[in-house]
């Protein structure tokens, strides 16, 4: 599919080419519902990623990425915008971008870069709305969400001309028993994740353009169901799994929304009786797709490593979100515990030094790398370059985020959370990384809650100003010649309005 864009408008992210010189190609390589702690290169014995770890031993590793808004749809929007789910208004995944986000000044990074002279390819999972929907790249090649089964994408066609199909969660074996943790019916060399990475080793061997290329690389796995193959399953099935955190008194208080949401959506399974055994047959599944894509990380930055046409190639290998696991007897994401929230963040290749930063970084920090990367000049809401890679050093204070749960703020070692049900928390994740312990009325804590609730305040001031900044018109009262003045004045709807400029994002 090839993308019709229309017009860059000059608004909210104003832009120009900044950069002559060869620009390098650009991979950016994302597994969905991947956390941190599942990927060996972050210190974790369990965890077997030989080929991801290996990309991170020749670039640079961010030891705390946070994912502000910690849900499929929501983290998307932000990552192509590099506004956040509240000046979006996308906060769960009922929720897309306006479809004219580009008219109004809020271009994805797709188009930036298309405009900068860039092939911009997507294979994999996009959860864009409608699911073929462009957002500006020049072409797709499409395998939506594991669960979306009913999508006649690119994956289901290949399915078909191979006499295979789709299955949902319930048609495979040991689904309800094992919460999800399941057996795949597809064999190995047809699952969705090997795939993903064949079509994009096919596109890196066949990409013969004179321009450099922007390839979004985004696996459906490791998110539920957890159903690698059997063959998968074997390598795993005695596997030491870490056990899942312990449930508090906080938690206990989103605990039925979690088992009636899994009761009653899209996973179809009772998770009121999680017995320890369940979690950890959850947990080696999950290591079991993690295996799956780790190989084709390999194998397509083995496929770059032969590219020769003059560029370098920068990677970046992250995630939209993690996933509970059992944690808190807990599935899936959206609360602001590290264990949804907490990504892993990687770049190597083209001129980035090797080692480890402990700079806090957002996800949504990649729209600005990827703009930068591409000789693009930014001002964007809520996204400035990584830090340590050439495309400038400010380093973040605080991340801030939202979804439909409520909103919180972080620095490196505290995070306040404050949610729609009135439970709030500040842990220190330092010395709590579990998060077990809540100083939120602790009065030692009180000058330093204080002081990430006034940023937290002002980050949703600004944010909610940004996001209706399409209801400005031009101010009227000291101007006498403004048209407003007069009867029948027909004011512009929806107005390019760059008023969030007065009161900038603290980062």
């Amino acid at each position: 599919m090839h993308n019709e864009r229309s017009p860059q408008h000059d608004l909210r992210v104003h832009h120009e080419i900044a950069n002559p010189h060869v620009k390098p190609n650009i991979v950016f390589l994302m597994p969905d519902q991947l956390r941190w702690d599942f990927v060996g290169c972050y210190g974790k014995p369990y965890a077997h990623t030989p080929n991801i770890d290996a990309l991170a031993s020749r670039g640079l590793l961010y030891n705390r990425c946070i994912s502000p808004s910690p849900v499929c749809i929501p983290a998307r929007a932000s990552m192509l915008t590099g506004h956040n789910s509240i000046s979006t208004g996308v906060l769960n995944n009922n929720y897309w971008l306006r479809p004219d986000h580009d008219d109004l000044g809020v271009p994805s990074f797709a188009s930036l870069l298309s405009d900068a002279g860039y092939h911009t390819e997507a294979i994999g999972k996009m959860h864009f709305i409608p699911w073929d929907k462009s957002e500006g790249f020049d072409h797709r090649v499409i395998a939506e969400d594991k669960r979306h089964i009913h999508i006649r994408d690119d994956y289901h066609h290949y399915l078909r001309d191979h006499g295979l199909r789709k299955y949902a969660g319930p048609e495979e074996p040991g689904y309800v028993e094992g919460r999800m943790a399941s057996v795949s019916l597809v064999p190995i060399e047809h699952q969705v994740d090997t795939w993903v990475g064949e079509r994009s080793v096919e596109f890196i061997k066949t990409y013969d353009k004179d321009k450099p290329f922007f390839l979004w690389t985004s696996f459906p796995g490791p998110h539920d169901p957890y159903n690698p193959p059997q063959e998968i399953l074997n390598d795993v099935e005695s596997a030491a799994m870490p056990e899942a955190f312990k449930n508090t008194t906080d938690t206990l208080e989103f605990r039925q929304a979690i088992i009636d949401a899994h009761a009653d959506g899209s996973a179809q399974i009772d998770i009121s009786n999680f017995t320890p055994a369940m979690k950890q047959r959850i947990r080696r599944h999950y290591q079991g797709l993690i295996r799956i894509i780790d190989k084709q990380v390999g194998d397509i930055v083995r496929t770059l490593d032969t590219l020769n046409n003059g560029r370098e190639t920068l990677i970046v290998f992250a995630s939209d979100h993690g996933d509970f696991l059992g944690d808190y007897d807990f599935l899936g994401k959206v609360l602001f515990f590290e264990s949804s929230l907490r990504v892993p963040m990687i770049v190597s290749g083209a001129h980035v030094k090797t080692g480890r930063s402990d700079a806090l970084v957002s996800l949504s920090d990649v729209f600005s790398t990827f703009t930068c990367a591409a000789g693009v000049k930014i001002i964007a809401q809520d996204s400035i370059p990584l830090p340590g890679i050439g495309y400038g050093d400010t380093q973040r204070q605080y991340v801030m985020g939202a979804t439909d749960m409520g909103y919180m703020i972080c620095t490196n070692q505290l995070k306040l959370s404050r949610y729609y049900n009135g439970v709030t928390t500040l842990h220190d994740i330092v010395d709590d990384p579990q998060e077990q312990d809540n100083l939120f009325n602790r009065p030692e804590y009180s000058e330093q809650r204080d002081s990430l609730d006034r940023h937290l305040t002002a980050w949703l001031t600004n944010s909610i100003m940004d996001g209706h900044a399409d209801k400005e018109y031009p101010y009227m009262t000291m101007n006498p010649d403004h048209p407003g003045h007069r009867r029948g004045w027909h004011r512009t709807y929806p107005q390019k309005s760059s008023s969030w400029k007065n009161s900038p994002i603290t980062f």
